[in-house]
């Protein structure tokens, strides 16, 4: 009988010690679970980089890299000037390296994504995304670039 009540004051010891140990767990596996089982939750979500915590910097503070992806002759210049009247900061307008973008985009570096969110509503944009095919030399101290397509 003594025998029979360790083993069942052991058997409650080790389930309570392992709810304890395995409930973490069960809650992250859970919020995959809840992620698997409700796709249609996602499935309009487009795959975008964390918004950072930091309050959206004012309009000055944002310097912007106007790049005529288009072939239109003056392009870039024109619509950096109705960005630096909307209160950007232009690092430069100049050409892209290529002129057959299909669309426009708004591209960012690390850390200034709800910048160039604002940036790509200000300029009826729908495509942004990280910086990419441009280098730190080319960017000329700005943290957005808007490649204009047609």
């Amino acid at each position: 009988m003594v025998a029979g009540t360790i083993a069942i004051v052991e058997l409650v010891a080790l389930i309570a010690i392992g709810a304890v140990h395995l409930a973490p767990q069960r809650a992250h596996v859970s919020a995959a679970a809840a992620a698997k089982t409700a796709p249609h939750t996602v499935a309009h979500v487009r795959h975008v980089s964390p918004v950072p915590s930091h309050p959206l910097r004012p309009r000055g503070r944002v310097s912007v890299l106007v790049l005529n992806g288009n072939g239109v002759q003056g392009a870039a210049s024109s619509t950096a000037a109705r960005l630096q009247a909307a209160g950007y900061r232009i690092g430069a307008a100049t050409n892209a390296q290529r002129h057959d973008y299909a669309r426009s985009m708004v591209m960012y570096v690390p850390g200034w994504v709800k910048e160039a969110r604002r940036l790509a509503r200000d300029t009826g944009v729908s495509l942004v995304a990280p910086v990419d095919g441009v280098g730190p030399a080319q960017l000329k101290g700005s943290q957005v670039v808007l490649i204009l397509g047609t």
